[in-house]
Order: structure tokens, then C-alpha cells, then sequence
């Protein structure tokens, strides 16, 4: 699977996007650049689909990818799961907003569609 290296080291870029992840799903979304924008939807809609199975092992592995922050699981497996039940994927959506001053960077909002598929 291909990824972006963002910059960073393994362990950097790891929790980098855990915690992104973490705030898109408790805010429901969240103003970053473009690169990391797409980068953490892959692992939004990943613990959207362990929050849709349900079982222990999805919950184990949604927990040690959000390093043990209870409370996020709880709301993915318990408020997320349910909203997005007929959806079969494509759980979030990228806006383009503006370009960042310093450097020109396109800065986006990552965000959850609402819950029912149209």
C-alpha cells in the first residue's frame, strides 16, 4: 500500500495521524492541508468500518490505533456505526477552503458527510 511519507519519521507520522484521525472522528472535522487531509481519510473510513462490524477484534484494533482513548471508540462504535449503517463507504468529504499564507499550502476541511446515503 502506498503512503505519504508527510515529512516525518515512522513514529511521528504514526500518531500524527491517529490523533487527526481522533479529531475528525470527536469534532466531526477538522482544517489541515490537503496531503494530510487525504492521508487521514483512509484511516477515518477504517475505523468507521471496524465501528460497523463490531466485534472485539475490530474494537481491539480501532482502540491501538487511537491509542487506548476510550471514549473515541465508544463513540465510533456506538454513535458512528449506526449513522453510517447503509453508507458503504466514502464516510468523509475534503472542501477546499483557502491556501495558507507562509508557504502557499491548500488548506481543506476533512469532514463526515451526514448519515444517510441519497
Amino acid at each position: 500500500m502506498a503512503y505519504r511519507k508527510l515529512g516525518r519519521d515512522n513514529k511521528h507520522r504514526r500518531a500524527m495521524l491517529a490523533n487527526l484521525t481522533r479529531d475528525v472522528i470527536n469534532n466531526e472535522s477538522v482544517m489541515t492541508t490537503e496531503t494530510r487531509a487525504k492521508e487521514v481519510r483512509k484511516f477515518v473510513d477504517k475505523m468507521i468500518t471496524y465501528g460497523k462490524d463490531g466485534s472485539l477484534v475490530a474494537r481491539r484494533k480501532a482502540l491501538a490505533f487511537l491509542h487506548n482513548d476510550k471514549e473515541t471508540v465508544k463513540k465510533v462504535f456506538d454513535d458512528l456505526a449506526v449513522r453510517f449503517a447503509k453508507r458503504n463507504g466514502g464516510y468523509t468529504r475534503i472542501l477546499k477552503i483557502d491556501e495558507r499564507r507562509g508557504d502557499d499550502a491548500l488548506i481543506v476541511k476533512l469532514e463526515l458527510v451526514e448519515g444517510d446515503a441519497k
